[in-house]
């Protein structure tokens, strides 16, 4: 999770790879409209959002009645849409937060090329994003590294996260 140019397709890409589950690119499940709107430059309100969200938390839900993993994008920038997901999902759900500078995120966007989100959107999302740090079941990951280690830090972080939680149990 993450906004626009943290890398969350590359990343989580790699990371259902190394770990053998299905990888779910939640852009691909926006309304046309979504596109469309945000190809124009209009940031999502709450209300375009919400059935993505419905649809990728479907897409949770039907992995996990099928009994597979996945590892799905989706920026998740507000707690209430993370906790949409959590719902949704019908059991344990990990966020995986890329977080980078303005910066940083600027230049990725820049060089990115036949994405339909602009680069003029990133201050809105940046303004939209409500930081999940200290959110449990959320592993922060710093972007401004090669994607192995930031794969690499994710996995370390929720390896973590998955051993705490069976000692708890």
């Amino acid at each position: 999770m993450g906004v626009s140019g943290a890398g969350k397709t590359s990343i989580a890409a790699n990371l259902a790879k190394r770990l053998g589950w299905i990888f779910v690119e939640g852009d691909r499940l926006h309304p046309q409209a979504n596109i469309d709107k945000m190809a124009h430059g209009v940031p999502l309100t709450d209300d375009d959002r919400w059935p993505w969200l419905d649809a990728i938390g479907g897409e949770l839900a039907a992995a996990k009645a099928r009994g597979e993993s996945i590892v799905a994008t989706c920026s998740s920038l507000k707690r209430s849409y993370r906790e949409r997901l959590r719902t949704a999902s019908q059991g344990p759900l990990y966020f995986v937060f890329l977080d980078g500078s303005e910066a940083l995120l600027s230049v990725r966007m820049g060089e990115r090329k036949g994405h339909f989100m602009p680069a003029s959107l990133l201050h809105s999302q940046l303004a939209t994003l409500e930081s999940p740090q200290g959110e449990e079941g959320v592993v922060t990951v710093d972007i401004d590294a090669s994607i192995d280690l930031i794969v690499d830090s994710a996995l370390t972080g929720l390896e973590n996260l998955w051993r705490a939680e069976e000692n708890r149990l």
